[in-house]
């Protein structure tokens, strides 16, 4: 097939959606890995009519389960000899959630989803990756890091199974974690074509609707907020152009903000023995002989 293979997960809503919209504007075959299948068909029928492209599928991925991840990346391949672009959106950050939820794996799936399955797809689909003329991968953390300079992963409980449950905290550890994760893919990719950044998310219109839960105070401080967060749709454009300019091509390894300026992460995280302590902790969770 002549066109370029772009994956985005959680691209059912926010800046996701509107990535997988500039993605198939671009002439991309985009492929969308969302949770839910209600949800998906719906933002598969809208980024179809936006970009004006028939190249947009729909393959049901819900990253707080290994199986699922691994029934995902077994479809995508079945399907594409190669993919050019891998794009880790899909996190969760429930503020209304208030105790640890594990899933029927028995995994935090805060942790499961917003770093360890991402590193688990990657690899799964590493070799077809390595097949694109120059592929690329792109994961996503959070400017919201800038007010955690002393978070670090924690590596004996990052589940949350002895101390108290904290969504704010397990959230970033997670993004932290992604970082890092980007640091060492790169550097173990650095003789290869394929090339891996990450993204510094910074405040973005939030649609309300998707959090019933919270209280009025707190629809209310996102609504402030949200007056001073750009669009997902400008935000998304970051992602693109990370995705497709020819000006980064032969970057790797680096983070960027939203106006596509690379920034740098904390001390904690650029350093090499932090690094490998987190990515020999997120391997255990791996199954051998796919790393």
């Amino acid at each position: 097939m002549d066109k370029k293979v772009c994956i985005i997960t959680g691209a059912n809503s926010g800046i996701g959606k509107q990535a997988a919209i500039q993605m198939a504007e671009e002439g991309y075959q985009v492929i969308i890995g969302c949770r839910s299948k209600e949800r998906g068909e719906n933002a598969l029928k809208e980024i179809k009519e936006v970009s004006k492209s028939d190249a947009v599928e729909l393959i049901q991925l819900d990253l707080s389960l290994k199986s699922s991840t691994k029934s995902f990346a077994d479809e995508v391949m079945k399907r594409y000899e190669r993919i050019d672009v891998l794009i880790h959106n899909a996190a969760i950050f429930d503020i209304a959630q208030k105790m640890a939820i594990y899933s029927e794996e028995g995994y935090e799936t805060v942790w499961m989803i917003n770093h360890i399955n991402p590193i688990y797809l990657t690899y799964l689909l590493l070799g077809h990756i390595k097949a694109a003329d120059q592929g690329r991968i792109l994961t996503i953390s959070s400017q919201g890091l800038l007010a955690k300079p002393f978070l670090k992963v924690d590596l004996k409980d990052p589940e949350y199974r002895e101390k108290k449950f904290n969504m704010t905290n397990a959230y970033y550890q997670s993004k932290r974690a992604q970082v890092m994760f980007t640091y060492y893919l790169a550097n173990q990719l650095r003789d290869t074509k394929v090339t891996v950044n990450s993204i510094r998310v910074t405040a973005v219109q939030v649609d309300i609707s998707r959090h019933p839960d919270i209280s009025a105070f707190m629809k209310w401080a996102y609504k402030q907020k949200s007056k001073k967060s750009i669009t997902p749709q400008q935000m998304a454009k970051t992602y693109s152009y990370l995705a497709t300019s020819n000006e980064v091509s032969q970057i790797t390894g680096k983070y960027y903000s939203e106006k596509n300026v690379q920034v740098s992460s904390n001390k904690y995280s650029l350093d090499e023995k932090n690094i490998k302590a987190v990515m020999d902790l997120s391997f255990s969770y791996i199954d051998k002989g796919v790393v």
